[in-house]
């Protein structure tokens, strides 16, 4: 494509060599370092439907990011055009329906706080500074996941530019087998614009973090999965090993220490919260912030950084893990510097099958785990994913290489995160929406 084709397509375009080019491709992943043939911001769906078909008439790609969180498995851009999304913002509630709509360039923050001013909440994920399109386009999983399930089977609606250009807007009666492809199938099908989606009768949780010394990972984690095999549905939570480096922007207590973590929600009554709580607060933890807070404080409990950071590593779906288990991961962690080792809990409504839901409408795991190290320089990085793919193999014993693509930072099988029959359904459907594969998704189909 010529570079006045481009131009004439969208109005803020950057070329390799223009002077706000390598600002332009840098995403939220600062250790991805794309190098696309040209970054677009549009400014509407007219601009993204003119790109789009430029694209598909020279042979180049175009792949839709907003925040850039899942940018690595990306990789090769040369011949691909990045549509930058983030200037398509907005968050509009209707509170009689309890129902968002959202603009693809928006971030969980907005909708999450405004939603909370109806006394409502939605189905956020850890970091609410992630696009709410990618987040639920590859299933979105939230704090409140085991009792309400991915938040991708709560969108009602979807509007997106295919790859002619053409706008669409599919729902369970305009085009179901799109509408059912995008939840869960990620960006392979078209440019997101807005979505539409329910919202949860209620603006407070009952959450917070548990923090003691790392040395007392042993009985912590034995004790978090006893008691994971015990709770109910209401409850969610994550359990990590943190290792903070001693520098000045770290606040104390954190500054320079190694802990281990367990955070996350109870969707019940403060006094159940608390009897809930019991079995992992008689291991007397240094901190205990679980308290009634409301949904936007909910969204900031596990810490993540919300300015663009340089980090990588990967994750895996994991069946139910048995005492042993957790010495298999001890084991492996003692020899690890990497940030983060973390396990999220599944189950629930997040393995219930929903027959109205999306490609992923359920999580075949009872565990998830992730590994995430920070980045300095590729060799670092070669290093950090390395030692992260080592972590995972540690539970190689109760995992059938599934994954949940959200947390997938490195390129592979696609076909792994899906249901061999609605692997065959997505196929299908991608070839009917894009036979030339103009669109290229971080992880593709």
């Amino acid at each position: 494509m010529g570079d006045k084709e481009l131009r004439a397509a969208a109005r803020i375009v950057h070329l390799p060599g223009d002077e706000g080019y390598d600002r332009a491709r840098t995403t939220w992943s600062l250790s991805a370092d794309l190098h696309p043939a040209a970054v677009v911001y549009p400014e509407s769906t007219d601009e993204i439907g003119a790109v789009l078909r430029a694209a598909g008439e020279t042979g180049l790609r175009v792949t839709p990011v907003g925040t850039g969180h899942n940018a690595h498995p990306l990789r090769d851009l040369s011949r691909t055009i990045m549509l930058r999304t983030e200037r398509l913002n907005g968050v509009t509630i209707d509170a009689p329906a309890r129902r968002a709509r959202v603009q693809a360039g928006t971030t969980w923050m907005p909708v999450v706080e405004q939603a909370a001013g109806h006394g409502f909440s939605a189905l956020h994920g850890s970091a609410p500074d992630v696009g709410v399109v990618g987040y639920t386009a590859g299933g979105g999983l939230s704090w409140y996941g085991r009792k309400y399930g991915l938040a991708a089977n709560h969108v009602r609606a979807a509007e997106l530019v295919l790859a002619d250009g053409s706008w669409l807007r599919v729902d369970k009666d305009n085009d179901p087998d799109l509408f059912w492809a995008v939840r869960g199938g990620g960006g392979n099908f078209g440019v997101i614009t807005a979505l539409e989606f329910d919202l949860l009768d209620f603006a407070t949780s009952y959450a917070g973090m548990l923090a003691w010394d790392l040395s007392k990972a042993p009985q912590v984690l034995q004790r978090w999965l006893e008691w994971t095999a015990e709770v109910p549905d209401e409850v969610t939570t994550a359990y990590r090993h943190l290792r903070f480096p001693p520098i000045p922007d770290l606040p104390e207590p954190f500054r320079g220490r190694d802990w281990v973590m367990i955070d996350g929600a109870l969707l019940t009554g403060d006094e159940e919260a608390e009897r809930l709580l019991a079995p992992l607060r008689e291991l007397k933890p240094e901190l205990d912030t679980f308290a009634r807070v409301p949904s936007p404080v909910v969204s900031r409990i596990h810490m993540d950084p919300e300015e663009p950071t340089p980090g990588d590593g990967t994750a895996g779906l994991l069946d139910a893990l048995p005492a042993e288990a957790a010495g298999k991961l001890l084991e492996a962690d003692a020899t690890n510097r990497l940030f983060s080792t973390e396990l999220r809990h599944l189950g629930g409504a997040l393995s219930r099958t929903r027959p109205d839901g999306g490609a992923v409408s359920s999580l075949d795991g009872q565990f998830l785990i992730s590994v995430v190290g920070v980045v300095v320089n590729p060799e670092m990085q070669r290093a950090v994913v390395a030692e992260s793919e080592r972590m995972v193999a540690s539970l190689s014993d109760y995992s059938r290489d599934r994954i949940y693509i959200n947390f997938q930072q490195t390129q592979g099988d696609t076909s792994r995160a899906f249901a061999p029959a609605a692997w065959k359904r997505i196929e299908e459907i991608r070839r009917r929406v894009d036979p030339n594969k103009t669109l290229q998704a971080n992880h593709e189909i």
